[in-house]
């Protein structure tokens, strides 16, 4: 079932536009050229519309936001939704400032999401409209786990009735939720932690799989969400000798290059969760 996605962005080779961090813009790049697609990187307000009308995906990251930046991802944003090209948002250190999550906030009021990515903290502080997480990463207190799967979800579900959004938490476990369905996907390492810039990684490379599938949003998602897991572990299981995270993290962007549709199929490991409503 979930090859198929992989094959359509390898096929249609979607240019995505990034409005992202420049911590790791070369690596989510590269995970973009390594799918299938290309990318795109613009944040001057005098381009960003007139790119993202050429792109059929825009990403936008929160990584290293600047108060100068967000008029041109309102511009790209809206010209994307205007072209009813796919807009995803992945909203970095939601919780950690005060700036960041009024700067979340603006955006889901303000533009239409196809998908919100983000660990358990950034979602749930949106979910709530406040909140606080520690840095960019997740709180150990909302780290998903076997006895929280069924509140995080709801949580989960209700932020994707408010925005129409599909929401996408990763950790340890990776959840992928509309207003009526979750899956819980379980492909991954504990290196991935290891390297700045995975999540960032991961959202650019779900924006390729959400706009080379535009007809099957959440079924593309989970793709894409199993396909980044799964290449964690093909790149830990070539780590040797004095290898590290710096290793690790081309091994990953080399499995993405190398990942064929049937190893997708074979390899990804995700079930249905109910929830609750």
């Amino acid at each position: 079932m979930l090859g198929k996605y992989l094959e359509n962005v390898r096929k249609n080779h979607p240019l995505i536009h990034n409005i992202t961090n420049y911590v790791t813009a070369n690596d989510c790049a590269n995970i973009l050229l390594a799918c299938g697609a290309s990318p795109i990187m613009a944040d001057s307000a005098e381009e960003t519309a007139e790119i993202t009308e050429k792109c059929a995906g825009l990403a936008i990251n929160l990584g290293t936001l600047r108060k100068d930046v967000i008029p041109s991802m309102l511009a790209a944003g809206k010209k994307s939704n205007e072209l009813m090209h796919p807009v995803l948002l992945d909203p970095v250190g939601a919780g950690a400032s005060e700036f960041r999550t009024k700067t979340a906030l603006l955006l889901l009021r303000e533009l239409s999401f196809r998908v919100i990515r983000g660990n358990a903290s950034e979602i749930n502080t949106l979910a709530a409209g406040t909140g606080s997480t520690r840095g960019v990463d997740a709180d150990q207190t909302d780290i998903v786990t076997a006895s929280n799967i069924d509140s995080t979800i709801a949580k989960a579900k209700g932020l994707a009735r408010m925005t129409g959004a599909v929401v996408v938490i990763t950790g340890e476990i990776d959840l992928v939720v509309n207003k009526s369905r979750a899956y819980s996907i379980r492909n991954g390492h504990p290196m991935m932690g290891k390297v700045t810039g995975s999540g960032c990684m991961l959202s650019s490379l779900i924006t390729a799989f959400i706009s080379a599938n535009p007809d099957s949003i959440f079924e593309a998602v989970v793709a894409a969400v199993c396909t980044m897991g799964l290449c964690g572990e093909v790149a830990a299981g070539r780590m040797q000798g004095q290898d590290g995270n710096a290793s690790y993290r081309n091994y990953m962007i080399d499995a993405v290059y190398n990942i064929v549709p049937e190893e997708l199929e074979l390899g990804a490991r995700y079930s249905t969760e109910i929830g609750e409503a």
